[in-house]
């Protein structure tokens, strides 16, 4: 079957690298007769654009950025309540989601030739606030990496996570979070880092959820308590590996949902994504095969 594609790709995504890959995504695109390539203008701007392609009659749209660009055209997506399917081609910072799928995101043609006429499968995806994920949402040192990511200028790609959170491994002071679901309540605790997480991979090289699945129905919460900062430097190495789980510092639960309660509404990401919370009391959330997502068959080899 031949499907009607749209590409939507996001120029700012990246600092850039989205729009340096135009060129070559449409070549690639071009190659297999799709011409429907649109582009974003302001941040955020995703959404409507992809709520323009489906109302112009798309069945595919290839979300090309990263995964706070896949997440946007994701949420579009679910929110017309239409049978779309998404692809990702990769033009982001770290591109974690498209690991977990094992779509050949950073090969243009590739995907192209996917889109057009290749497999999907239905996957989870996780809810906060009415906003959905496709990869993780984040609490914490999460959101101060985030924050001091956007000053950094002279490092690009994966680079630039891995030397924000050093510099904010010895800085950031925790954050109280009680965590609860339908089979333990912790209490409130001091964290240094609370991520919720659909996938397995985040900030480009880390492995920090590495018994998640994306199509079990359920999200794996990676509670990361303060530590000095010697211990948080054998914390952020293990996490490269997944190691990290193992460590008496971290705890790790599975549930279809949880209760978070903060001393005041915090800052949260959702799949790179800034957000302010309006409430110091949250629900996230799976929604169990939620999207139709473009990737190679069960089996193919690894992108």
């Amino acid at each position: 079957m031949s499907h009607r594609v749209a590409v939507i790709i996001n120029p700012a995504s990246g600092k850039g690298r989205g729009a340096r890959a135009e060129a070559a995504v449409r070549r690639a695109f071009a190659a297999v007769g799709v011409t429907d390539i649109r582009t974003t203008s302001t941040k955020g701007d995703e959404r409507t654009v992809a709520l323009r392609a489906i109302e112009d009659g798309a069945d595919t749209l290839v979300a090309v950025g990263g995964d706070g660009t896949w997440g946007n055209v994701a949420n579009a997506i679910i929110a017309s309540g239409a049978d779309v399917r998404l692809a990702v081609a990769a033009a982001g910072t770290g591109n974690d989601f498209a690991k977990t799928v094992g779509a050949p995101a950073s090969d243009f043609a590739a995907t192209a030739r996917l889109a057009v006429e290749g497999p999907d499968t239905r996957v989870d995806v996780g809810c906060i606030e009415g906003r959905y994920f496709l990869n993780v949402t984040g609490f914490g040192f999460d959101i101060a990496v985030i924050e001091d990511v956007e000053t950094i200028r002279w490092l690009k790609g994966e680079l630039v996570y891995k030397y924000s959170a050093l510099r904010q491994l010895f800085g950031y002071g925790g954050i109280s979070i009680d965590i609860a679901s339908d089979a333990a309540r912790r209490g409130a605790r001091q964290h240094l880092m609370l991520i919720i997480a659909n996938g397995k991979n985040f900030g480009g090289t880390f492995r920090i959820a590495p018994d998640a699945s994306i199509t079990d129905g359920q999200l794996d919460a990676i509670a990361i308590q303060v530590a000095p900062p010697l211990r948080r430097m054998k914390l952020f190495s293990a996490a490269s590996s997944g190691a990290h789980v193992r460590l008496p510092e971290v705890h790790v639960e599975q549930a279809s949902c949880f209760r978070l309660t903060f001393p005041t509404p915090p800052a949260y990401e959702t799949d790179g994504e800034y957000n302010r919370a309006r409430s110091a009391e949250l629900e996230v959330r799976c929604v169990p095969q939620a999207l139709r997502v473009v990737a190679p068959p069960a089996g193919a080899p690894p992108a």
